[in-house]
């Protein structure tokens, strides 16, 4: 088991991902706004006030989805995410990474 976690610079993309993570097999995710640390150190830290051009003033958010996914499926929930968002090799497309995971209770069979 994988936790595969998707960054989405454009949030516009969430619904689109979400269905598509159910088309690859994905049985569910939380979703979490999320703030990038740019943005946070452009606007609250003086001395970095002027990165404050870099940052699209109309999307001070992003949103995080964590879902908990079998190894298999990782590449194909990544693959949709491109399909959807665009290369994530592309600056302000989002990031995607997974971490193992050991143990999962909790996790619902089918949906």
């Amino acid at each position: 088991m994988q936790l595969l976690v998707v960054v989405l610079n454009k949030d516009e993309h969430l619904e689109q991902v979400l269905q598509g993570f159910l088309e690859v097999g994905v049985r569910g995710a939380t979703v979490i706004d999320s703030v990038g640390m740019g943005r946070i150190i452009s606007y609250n830290i003086p001395i970095f006030a002027g990165l404050r051009h870099l940052f699209d003033a109309e999307r001070p958010q992003n949103k995080t989805i964590f879902a908990v996914v079998e190894g298999t499926m990782v590449d194909d929930a990544i693959a949709m995410v491109e399909e959807i968002c665009g290369s994530l090799d592309e600056p302000g497309a989002g990031i995607a990474f997974t971490v193992p995971i050991s143990h999962v209770k909790g996790l619902a069979e089918e949906l």
